[in-house]
């Protein structure tokens, strides 16, 4: 077992160094420049005697952008029906059989159309990433799975086109375009985001001031957690620090579980750590007696944990906190992450003798706990 571990551990190895490489802008919102920006990468490569190539670019007939289209040589995209309209994706095949040494694709959160070899555009990124082509793309800020409730909260839209955070951080080189709110509603203002007619309704929306405020620092943020894995990735430690584990304890609660999973995601993510998912299956939410919805709902959230990239621990038992405390044990964790409960907590740590069991063994163990609202 030990040899068979070692010889699957070399062969990842080898697959890393065989994949391609890839560079991933983040932006705040549309407008901002990611698309101007790749493009000029691509003149800077191609003088340098790269061959690179667009894969898919949208430049939203951004007159700057578009003048930046000249002299880069484009793989054709894929031309195909649906519902009565003629439309375009990228083409896979094509770009894995030229086999360009860089290929330029837009709109990573971009929805595949019905009928498409893969769902998502980033899905089709990570096949072109294996087969050894690096990778320019872009995203916006709002597309990032774990942010998708944040995001709602601040502009009262739900982004339904997202990308998991396993694939920002599979990212070699994540830069952020930035601008400040000033300068992007000015853009706005002239022209250079949307045509005329959209313009008054998007200030009233989603370009407020104060949503583009929080965008950008949420943009700022995640680029600098992706900047300081990479510092904790490859460069050595001076010393011996703690590394973190966390655990995201859910119960069959659809909104509650999701929030925790998005949560511990992120705390995860800025640790640079590897998180696992409890759900404590008890008598009362046996297969034969949970609600149709519930289950489904709880397959849902486990699938967004995967996607995340937690690990799934589902146990059947009658105590939750013993289940929690012995899992904590088993698999190292430091931190153990919670719904908010439907109590006020002082009532709780009053009546609740579990609860109150349950911190003083993760005190004793110098195991923290984050209860998430």
């Amino acid at each position: 077992m030990e040899e068979r571990k070692n010889a699957e551990h070399f062969l990842d190895l080898i697959r890393k160094s065989r994949r391609g490489r890839f560079k991933l802008y983040i932006g705040m919102s549309a407008g901002v420049g990611k698309t101007y920006r790749m493009l000029q990468d691509a003149h800077n490569l191609l003088h340098s005697g790269i061959d690179v190539r667009i894969g898919y670019i949208e430049t939203h007939n951004r007159k700057e952008t578009h003048e930046l289209l000249e002299g880069i040589p484009f793989i054709a995209r894929r031309s195909l029906f649906y519902k009565g309209k003629q439309l375009e994706e990228l083409d896979v095949s094509a770009v894995l059989n030229i086999h360009p040494e860089v290929v330029i694709i837009d709109e990573l959160a971009h929805t595949n159309i019905e009928g498409s070899k893969n769902t998502k555009r980033w899905q089709d990124v990570l096949e072109i990433l294996d087969a050894g082509i690096n990778v320019i793309s872009a995203v916006n800020i709002q597309h990032i799975e774990s942010l998708n409730e944040e995001v709602k909260a601040i502009t009262g839209v739900e982004v339904k086109e997202r990308v998991p955070d396993s694939v920002v951080d599979s990212a070699d080189e994540v830069v952020n375009i930035d601008l400040t709110a000033e300068e992007l509603i000015n853009r706005l203002k002239d022209g250079k985001i949307y045509e005329s007619s959209k313009i008054q309704a998007a200030l009233q929306n989603f370009f407020k001031n104060e949503h583009i405020l929080q965008l950008r620092e949420m943009a700022l943020k995640e680029v600098a957690s992706q900047v300081q894995r990479k510092v904790e990735i490859e460069v050595q430690p001076q010393r011996w620090v703690r590394k973190e584990r966390f655990l995201a304890c859910i119960s069959s609660n659809e909104i509650k579980a999701k929030n925790v999973i998005r949560k511990t995601a992120r705390l995860a993510g800025y640790y640079n750590s590897s998180w696992l998912v409890l759900y404590v299956q008890v008598p009362a939410e046996r297969a034969d007696r949970i609600a149709l919805n519930k289950q489904r709902h709880l397959i849902n959230n486990f699938k967004l944990a995967t996607e995340l990239g937690g690990e799934i621990v589902k146990i059947e038992a009658r105590r939750v906190a013993d289940e929690i405390l012995a899992l904590c044990e088993q698999r190292h964790i430091t931190t153990v992450c919670i719904g908010k409960p439907r109590l006020s907590l002082f009532r709780i740590l009053l009546s609740t003798d579990t609860f109150r069991r349950l911190l003083a063994q993760l005190s004793k163990k110098d195991i923290d706990l984050i209860i998430l609202s």
